[in-house]
């Protein structure tokens, strides 16, 4: 099926018929190299029995590479021009596999439901500008999502792995904690794309896991990840002051979940915010 990918000139084709004029705005980078589609395809673990949600196909590279192994692929792309396009391409490239393509145009932080069947696996090229507000809706709304692949900049692919106690680790890897186990799985190099990007590409793989077990909240335990990063620099018994009233009181429910006052959030695992999450939710708060 090597013919059914697509190439730079046909990409630049595509592009050019749709008057298509790639923004930074949108993150909109093109893979034109084969190779490196076979290459994300195969990474992600994408089976027969698998329902892809691919985020922002764009022209379709990855796309097509998807529905070669995929059972279906769900394609949700915000931009009206490619989202008309892509069955047009795919019934072209790969008719045998057209039936298996459900377009959706929106902007993906809006979708929140989708016919069945629903998607096993997410994997996509994010734009950089909303690669991990989007990975954690997709996660958050659609749990039968097991397993994903995504492709982002290198420090955002950087920052989604990092485990506690490393220096890029912060908000995006304490919340993807709460849903996977993800690792870095390559990188991309800029001249497999179109426009060229002035910057690397990370591959984070992704597997869903229970998050951990807690009478808090996800959205308590959150706003916990949130707080305690907001200034990097305060310990925790001052950066979490506020949610309890006083540094004194904060010093206190650290303490009976079992964590260092002194300490600094970045230290602390998802396990660990979801404790304090539950001295927040148990009445610490006057």
């Amino acid at each position: 099926m090597a013919e059914a990918l697509l190439d730079p000139r046909t990409i630049r084709e595509l592009a050019a018929a749709l008057e298509l004029r790639p923004t930074k705005q949108r993150g909109q980078n093109f893979v034109h190299d084969a190779n490196t589609v076979r290459r994300i395809v195969a990474a992600a673990g994408v089976g027969p029995e698998d329902v892809v949600l691919e985020i922002g196909p764009g022209l379709g590279s990855l796309t097509l590479g998807l529905l070669e192994v995929a059972a279906e692929v769900i394609a949700v792309e915000i931009e009206a021009s490619l989202a008309a396009q892509l069955p047009i391409t795919v019934g072209d490239r790969l008719p045998a596999r057209a039936d298996r393509l459900r377009v959706i145009e929106a902007d993906a932080l809006t979708v929140s439901r989708l016919a069945d069947p629903q998607p096993t696996a997410v994997v996509a090229n994010l734009p950089y500008n909303v690669s991990v507000p989007v990975l954690l809706h997709v996660l958050a709304h659609f749990e039968a999502i097991t397993s994903g692949l995504v492709m982002v900049q290198a420090e955002v692919a950087d920052r989604l792995v990092a485990p506690p106690g490393s220096k890029t680790y912060g908000v995006p890897s304490a919340k993807l904690a709460w849903y996977c186990a993800a690792k870095r799985v390559g990188s991309v190099p800029p001249t497999v794309f179109w426009p060229v990007p002035n910057v690397d590409s990370g591959l984070v793989a992704m597997t869903r896991r229970e998050p951990p077990v807690t009478t808090a909240s996800r959205a308590q335990v959150f706003a916990v990840v949130d707080m305690a990063f907001g200034q990097r620099r305060k310990m925790l018994r001052s950066a979490l002051a506020p949610l309890f009233g006083s540094s004194a009181n904060a010093a206190a429910a650290l303490t009976d979940a079992g964590v260092d006052p002194q300490a600094r959030g970045e230290v602390l695992g998802i396990a660990d915010f979801a404790r304090i999450a539950e001295t927040v939710s148990t009445g610490w708060v006057g």
